[in-house]
């Protein structure tokens, strides 16, 4: 019972986890390059979450100063906002990059199935 209790405090990251997971598992079993993409960005939105939930304290404020100064303690710290935000930027350009590269696949061997491309690509070496 306690157990259950500790997750449902803290259901965010007990979501994150389960997240990462499934996102690992489809990153894992599936031979599709697409599907192997979104299995990524699924453990992204996972990290993002998870940070975005420990950076969070209840009661506090967003750390911007409007009516002169107060004490740190009135604030949430923005370093994991910060993260969450350049990740998101990380992630974006490594799925447009990761994207590109699998039509660049898709056009040349006509396949998204990642056994096939390199059986292909190992016939076209040979040769």
């Amino acid at each position: 019972m306690a157990v259950i209790n500790h997750l449902l405090f803290n259901i965010e990251e007990t979501a994150a986890v389960i997240l990462f997971g499934v996102g690992f598992t489809i990153l894992l079993l599936h031979r599709n390059l697409i599907k192997k993409i979104l299995g990524m960005n699924i453990m992204d939105t996972a990290t993002y979450l998870f940070l975005a939930s420990k950076g969070y304290i209840t009661g506090r404020a967003v750390p911007i100063v409007v009516d002169g100064g107060q004490e740190v303690s009135a604030y949430i710290n923005p370093v994991p906002s910060g993260l969450v935000l350049t990740g998101i930027v990380v992630s974006v350009s490594t799925t447009a990059l990761m994207l590109s590269l699998t039509i660049r696949l898709y056009e040349r061997y006509h396949s998204l199935d990642l056994d096939e491309i390199l059986i292909l690509a190992k016939e076209e070496e040979q040769s």
